[in-house]
């Protein structure tokens, strides 16, 4: 039987890392947390997006390339399931609005040889909402570059999950995506909203375990 692999994935402030952390302590995962605040080009992509992207996206594939490399080794190869708060097709996502053209090309050149051999997920979670209700949780959590992303930003950002989740879905049809709205469900502040999300990612895994 496969080990179970679950990442959970969504535009900025959708709660991904909050609903992983529940997964994990839930299922008893390990925890898989994307690094964000080490980046040290992020407030400089946010002020001048053009300038510093190709180093901010080549940072985030460097970290997450290793981090997958690490979780493959230490804990799928030893039956040991893991919940991630990112899938790296989010490289993929970013990358494609920020960069040039020809900037756009040789990373993802560099994305194909870095991903060929890396873990496959079992089951994606895809959290989405409305810019709206984006815009008011990364206020509230009050991060400092994020500060700077306006409005424009996120509505592209959110366009461009949406986009590629259905190109996903296309491409990986062995690969469930259960899509939660994070407009009808608060699972950080309701508890009832957060066992509906659990039980549902546990009846899709123990689904796909029995496919198996």
């Amino acid at each position: 039987m496969t080990v179970p692999f679950v990442t959970v994935e969504g535009p900025i402030g959708v709660g991904k890392t909050s609903l992983s952390k529940e997964l994990a302590a839930t299922f008893n995962y390990h925890l898989l947390k994307e690094i964000v605040d080490e980046n040290p080009f992020l407030n400089k992509f946010y002020e001048d997006i053009e300038e510093w992207s190709f180093q901010t996206e080549m940072f985030f594939l460097c970290n997450r390339y290793k981090q997958l490399s690490d979780i493959k080794k230490f804990r799928l190869m030893n039956d040991k399931p893991v919940v991630a708060d990112y899938h790296i097709f989010k490289n993929l996502i970013f990358a494609k609005r920020t960069l040039l053209s020809t900037e756009y090309d040789k990373y993802e050149e560099i994305y194909k040889i870095l991903t060929k051999d890396m873990p496959v997920p079992n089951v994606v979670v895809y959290l989405h909402a409305s810019v709206d209700t984006l815009m008011k949780r990364i206020a509230m959590r009050g991060r400092e570059f994020e500060k700077m992303i306006s409005r424009d930003y996120m509505e592209q950002l959110v366009a461009d999950y949406h986009s590629f989740i259905e190109h996903f879905e296309k491409m990986h049809p062995e690969i469930p995506v259960i899509r939660f709205n994070g407009d009808q469900l608060d699972f950080v502040k309701n508890p009832n909203d957060l066992k509906y999300v659990l039980q549902t990612i546990r009846d899709t895994l123990q689904q796909r375990s029995l496919q198996q």
